[in-house]
């Protein structure tokens, strides 16, 4: 029996559903007789051919240790509703490797806007930030630092919230975390702010200050606790437009979790506790796990009063009740169902029953089918339901889905799609949605078409291109209609030097019409301005090193390179449909040393990293609410092969 088994048994015993399943033998297979045994025959590394460098155009620099340089050059001119405006910026990314002082990494922009001037603002802005990451000292100590622009850091059981999320604040200042063993500190402080700028990022400090201390412990050999206090000056709020703004107001929150893991079983329990310039709250909820052969039993208790609150953007509050949820997965099918309890603490929010099902069968290697149903009843019951086919054929992967909702007011709201990824060669990428619908409105229902493309394709080794398209149109009285226009062209005129072209057209308005869990917030129709802009960039790149930076791996390693994408993920289905927005400005960490952001269409890339396997890491620093990466997808491993370039797709999900 583990030694971590006893002390929850007793304690979870009441309210479980227990399963248990039949272990399946398997006997050894027999050789087939007569036939001599199968010898592996290596190539000794002194008779292979040697690779051929990778840029043989390219000067090579091989004196001392690996270290890389970016510079892009970006010049845009922007017209949004009424104004006109232009755009110009520098931004630098810089890494290299020492021998006793761990990995540096440089991110630094400086823009120059003709918006920010004609609103009365700061002509000149930008952000930089300095990492120093994996620098060991004596004690045994591991440290990753920070200056810049950054993001609050967070403690690993403030991150692993598998019901409620608490997001990280922007500030420029500064970051450090210690790790020795089961052991970690982390701190930061400086002034609080957000993030501007259309192409080039920047940063709009505020007069406030962003402040926290954190300290995760294992203090028995299963038993974990952390604490965390925060302190932030002014809160994010959406405007008109649905851009970011800062408003006045002052948070000091604490919160402290302690949580248990044996092989089977897991439980936390969190206490939150704000207060500021609006009323002080406080809250607690506890998350317990068990596992029973191929059954996954999750379930809790929670209570969030109003007002409750943790640094500048909005959390769940004013709840109370409990939730309980079971999964099974086995060979072709899989299957969760969940039933919330969820009473409102001052009696002005929601008070009633939530529940959710979903199911999916693989019936072939190519077919499978399955769907989802989700239930509100507080005075009278609302649905939302789904069901789906996945086909995967020799053109690719294609998804008939249809949604249907249906208020407690009486307003019914359906839509028909279908998605197809294309199974293209060559570098070649492509996706298409098309769906109709009807949703309700007050003066009538507004019948709704939305089409959508979304890929790239790679001319050679010296021109590629990229982009999305959406479209939206309604006939209703109050129709909504839209159109999203995203395309990149990027020409590589010599080893070092590139261009790169953007178009970027929108119009209308945006929303998922089929959410109604009443603990995510609420997504309404935004009217968003006409906005039309078009950029330019010019990029410089250098390599250099003993021999050239291998991100990774040891000098003269054989390398590849890793490029993807972070969307956000509308059907769950974990394919990026040519409809689904890109997840923007988001951080990824590649082998906890290397870190880039996503760009406007949520693209990132490590262009050189040694041969075999990496972990990549997506820090939701800057994911809009309700939005989040689970934890198999925020921390996975990547394999990279010579000369390939591993491609990556990450769905950002949110509470169904």
């Amino acid at each position: 029996m583990s030694r971590c088994g006893w002390p929850l048994r007793h304690t979870l015993a009441a309210g479980l559903s227990v399963a248990i399943a039949a272990a399946l033998g398997a006997g050894p297979a027999s050789a087939a007789s007569g036939q001599p045994p199968y010898r592996d025959r290596v190539i000794a590394p002194d008779q292979l051919e040697p690779l051929p460098p990778d840029d043989e155009a390219a000067p090579q620099d091989l004196e001392g240790p690996p270290r890389s340089l970016r510079i892009e050059v970006a010049t845009s001119r922007t017209e949004r509703g009424d104004e006109r405006f232009d755009e110009h910026g520098i931004a630098a990314t810089a890494f290299w490797e020492s021998l006793t002082l761990g990995s540096f990494s440089l991110d630094g922009t400086l823009f120059w806007s003709d918006r920010e001037r004609l609103r009365g603002g700061d002509a000149v802005g930008g952000t930089a930030a300095l990492w120093q990451r994996q620098l060991h000292v004596d004690g045994g100590w591991r440290l990753d630092n920070g200056i810049g622009v950054l993001n609050t850091p967070a403690l690993p059981l403030v991150r692993s919230q598998p019901r409620f999320y608490l997001p990280t604040a922007p500030l420029a200042g500064i970051s450090t975390d210690w790790t020795r063993g089961d052991l970690q500190l982390l701190g930061a402080w400086g002034r609080a702010g957000i993030h501007t700028g259309s192409r080039v990022l920047g940063f709009d400090a505020a007069e406030g200050t962003v402040g926290t201390l954190g300290a995760q412990w294992r203090w028995s050999p299963c038993w974990t606790g952390a604490a965390t206090a925060l302190l932030t000056d002014g809160r994010i709020v959406p405007n008109s437009f649905g851009e970011a703004t800062l408003e006045d107001g002052r948070t000091r929150a604490f919160h402290a979790a302690t949580a248990w893991l044996g092989e089977r079983d897991g439980l936390q329990l969190n206490l939150l506790s704000s207060s500021g310039d609006r009323r002080a709250a406080a809250g607690g909820w506890v998350d317990a796990t068990a596992r029973r052969g191929r059954y996954l039993h999750s379930y809790g208790v929670f209570r969030l009063e109003p007002e409750l609150s943790w640094g500048a953007l909005p959390i769940n509050n004013d709840v109370q009740g409990g939730y309980y949820r079971l999964g099974y997965q086995y060979g072709r099918w899989l299957w969760n169902v969940g039933l919330d309890r969820i009473g409102s603490v001052s009696g002005n929010g929601f008070d009633g029953l939530y529940s959710t099902a979903f199911v999916r069968h693989q019936a072939t290697s190519t077919v499978g089918y399955g769907g989802s149903l989700s239930l509100r009843h507080e005075a009278s019951l609302s649905h939302s339901a789904q069901t789906f086919v996945d086909k995967r054929t020799g053109f690719g992967q294609t998804r008939l889905q249809l949604d249907h909702a249906n208020s407690s007011s009486g307003d019914s709201d359906w839509q028909l799609g279908v998605d197809h990824a294309f199974a293209l060669r060559g570098g070649a990428r492509l996706s298409a949605s098309l769906a109709y619908g009807a949703l309700s409105e007050r003066d009538g229902d507004s019948g709704t078409t939305t089409a959508a493309l979304s890929g790239g394709r790679e001319f050679g080794d010296g021109f590629s291109l990229d982009g999305s398209l959406r479209w939206l149109s309604a006939d209703g009285v109050n129709a909504r209609r839209g159109l999203d226009l995203n395309t990149t062209a990027n020409w590589r005129i010599s080893p070092r030097w590139s261009l790169s072209t953007t178009l970027y057209q929108n119009r209308g308005a945006r929303r998922s019409p089929f959410v109604i869990d009443p603990l995510v917030t609420e997504t309404p129709f935004i009217s968003l301005p006409r906005e039309r802009a078009l950029f330019l960039t010019l990029r410089y790149e250098r390599q250099a090193g003993r021999p050239q930076g291998v991100i990774g791996g040891l000098p003269g390693s054989a390398t590849g390179s890793i490029a993807g994408v972070l969307f956000l993920d509308d059907n769950g289905d974990g394919v990026r449909a040519a409809s689904e927005q890109p997840a923007v400005n988001v951080t990824v960490v590649l082998d906890g040393r290397y870190s880039i952001r996503t760009d406007s269409a949520g693209r990132f890339e490590f262009p050189r990293v040694a041969v075999g396997p990496h972990r990549l890491d997506i820090v939701s620093d800057n994911l809009p609410l309700p939005w989040s990466f689970d934890e198999a997808s925020a921390n996975r491993v990547v394999d990279v092969r010579v000369r390939e370039a591993a491609r990556v797709e990450v769905g950002a999900v949110r509470p169904r």
